[in-house]
C-alpha cells in the first residue's frame, strides 16, 4: 500500500485494489463540515488548488440526484466532472459516482463519511473506487494529491472564518427532505499543467 501523509492528511492507494482511502480532521463539528461539502457556493470555493476555479454548471443535490461541474485557470476550461447521488445522508455520508468528461467510459463510486469526534472536531474519509488499477494510477499520478491538500487546507480557511455556517439551517424544516450534496476523492482535482 502506498501512502502519503501530510501534517493533516492521509492519502492511501492500495497495491491490489483500484481504491483511494483520503482522511483528513477539521476543527470543526460535523454539521458545518458537511455543509462546506454540500452547499454548492461554498464547495466551490475550497475545492482544488489556489490557482483553479470551480464552476458549479448543475447541483441536484439529493438521493436520486445528479451534478456537473468544470475546473477553469486563466479563463480557459481544464476538465469536467458529472456524476448522480446515490445517497445524501445529511450530516452523515455522500455516495456518488464521478465521471471525468475526457474518459466517459470509466466510472468511480465514491462513499465520503463524515465522523463527529467530539470538542467540535470532524473526520472526513473518502473512500473511492475507480474502475481499473490504470485509471487508478492516472489519477494519481496527475497532481490529485496536491489539488486534494491544497483544497483542504482552503476548506480549513472557510471553516474558521465561519462562512460554512450560512444564513440558512443546516437541517431542513420537519417533512422536508433533506437537500444537500457533495464530495471530491474521484475527481481529485488535477494539477493539469501550469502553475500550482
Amino acid at each position: 500500500m502506498t501512502t502519503t501523509t501530510t501534517p493533516d492528511t492521509t492519502i492511501e492507494v492500495d497495491p491490489n485494489l483500484p481504491t483511494i482511502r483520503i482522511v483528513r480532521e477539521f476543527d470543526a463539528p460535523r454539521e458545518r463540515v458537511f455543509r462546506a461539502w454540500t452547499d454548492p457556493e461554498l464547495y466551490a470555493r475550497w475545492l482544488g488548488p489556489d490557482d483553479i476555479t470551480t464552476q458549479i454548471a448543475h447541483w441536484d443535490a439529493r438521493t436520486g440526484g445528479s451534478w456537473r461541474w468544470s475546473n477553469w485557470r486563466d479563463g480557459r476550461e481544464l476538465a469536467v466532472f458529472w456524476g448522480s447521488f446515490h445517497e445524501v445522508r445529511l450530516n452523515d455520508r455522500i455516495v456518488q459516482t464521478v465521471t471525468f468528461d475526457e474518459f466517459p467510459d470509466g466510472v468511480c463510486l465514491e462513499t465520503v463519511l463524515f465522523e463527529d469526534l467530539g470538542d467540535g472536531r470532524t473526520r472526513v474519509t473518502d473512500i473511492s473506487l475507480i474502475d481499473t488499477l490504470e485509471a487508478r494510477d492516472g489519477m494519481v499520478a496527475s497532481g490529485m494529491e496536491h489539488g486534494v491538500i491544497a483544497g483542504y487546507a482552503k476548506l480549513d480557511a472557510l471553516l474558521a472564518g465561519g462562512e460554512a455556517r450560512g444564513a440558512r439551517p443546516l437541517d431542513p424544516p420537519r417533512g422536508t427532505p433533506a437537500h444537500p450534496s457533495q464530495s471530491n476523492g474521484c475527481a481529485g482535482v488535477p494539477d493539469v499543467g501550469g502553475a500550482g
